[in-house]
């Protein structure tokens, strides 16, 4: 009797010590972002941002080429309008996707105008027109920003859709500290997250997710969160990861997730690498979240719009082909869309 009482304590004991140990790890792998002296800190690389000096001497040596301008698909946007039934995949340019699942309308960094600039005669203009135009957009129901920087938040996009559908704004979801400013370009219904924070829409959870950046608009330097955006639906899981160099974040999200369906993942500006690498991903690493994600399909972003910096615009999609058949993934695993077009998935 005696000998089962001990045993029996015993097995609670070690049951309690497990389910604790699990606890504790789901708390350090699934953290929240650390926020010290008013400024946000990636996981696993010290807040060292670029010096003048660096960025000074990036500009000096830049030798930066030729803008190159893309063809554009054409689409049907009566079509993508009217569908509440059909996956779609639209790839406006750059960062921007319209992203259908089961009747929901989601729009990714919403760039549709001609500069990513805080003013509109100067700074990084299109090369490429917008593959949809805000008017051809169908009612947008949310809308998910990955940072603060200019191509990827633009305020004359934001002000133009929140006033087309002035009756029934989307919901606009953001990283920490980006709500009032979405407020002051004319959104009235925005929702902050942090990392690991989901939120649910009809019959879609939205989830913030740690990615590596960093934010600055106006001189504030990662005062504001940044992060990528996964979206899950019965039988469906896709990622829009925004800007990003490589970590171990993406292993830590295939953790929780355990595999995408489908992956949105940049491929471009990364050029300088003594510069932009820890920032940016190259096509490379870029293949390789693709792995870490297990994903089933991922499409390239972040290429072929803007200028940014100093690869060939044309560079990251001949490379990509190029690693993708060296790095043996099957035909259409990782590829890229033409600007403007449309895939059902």
């Amino acid at each position: 009797m005696l000998r089962r009482i001990f045993l029996k304590k015993i097995f609670i004991t070690t049951i309690g010590l497990i389910a604790m140990t699990n606890k504790l790890f789901a708390k350090e792998i699934f953290s929240k972002p650390k926020f010290k002296d008013g400024i946000f800190y990636n996981n696993y690389i010290d807040h060292k941002m670029a010096s003048f000096k660096e960025f000074w001497k990036w500009r000096k040596e830049s030798n930066r080429p030729e803008p190159i301008s893309f063809p554009i698909a054409k689409n049907d946007p009566t079509f993508l309008q009217q569908n509440k039934t059909q996956k779609t995949l639209t790839w406006i340019g750059h960062a921007s996707f319209l992203l259908q699942i089961d009747g929901v309308n989601i729009l990714t960094d919403p760039h549709l105008t001609k500069r990513a600039s805080p003013i509109i005669f100067a700074g990084p203009s299109r090369t490429t027109p917008p593959g949809l135009a805000i008017n051809d957009l169908p009612h947008i129901d949310i809308i998910v920003i990955s940072h603060n920087h200019y191509d990827h938040l633009d305020y004359q996009t934001i002000l133009k859709i929140t006033r087309k559908q002035k009756s029934k704004q989307p919901l606009v979801l953001v990283p920490l500290k980006l709500k009032k400013l979405l407020e002051s370009f004319g959104a009235n219904n925005v929702k902050e997250l942090e990392w690991w924070d989901n939120i649910k829409f009809k019959n879609i959870f939205v989830h913030s997710v740690p990615v590596q950046h960093w934010s600055n608009r106006s001189f504030n330097t990662n005062k504001t969160l940044w992060c990528g955006w996964v979206f899950e639906a019965q039988n469906f899981k896709c990622m829009f990861v925004g800007d990003t160099g490589y970590s171990k974040d993406f292993l830590t999200i295939q953790e929780k997730f355990g595999f995408m369906d489908l992956s949105l993942i940049p491929i471009g500006a990364y050029a300088p690498r003594w510069f932009m690498k820890d920032h940016h991903c190259n096509v490379e690493e870029a293949i390789q979240i693709h792995k870490d994600l297990k994903s089933k399909k991922s499409i390239a972003m972040h290429w072929g719009t803007f200028q940014l910096t100093d690869e060939p615009m044309d560079e990251p999609i001949i490379l990509l082909k190029k690693l993708a058949v060296e790095k043996k993934l099957s035909n259409d695993e990782f590829i890229a869309m033409t600007h403007g077009e449309s895939k059902s998935i």
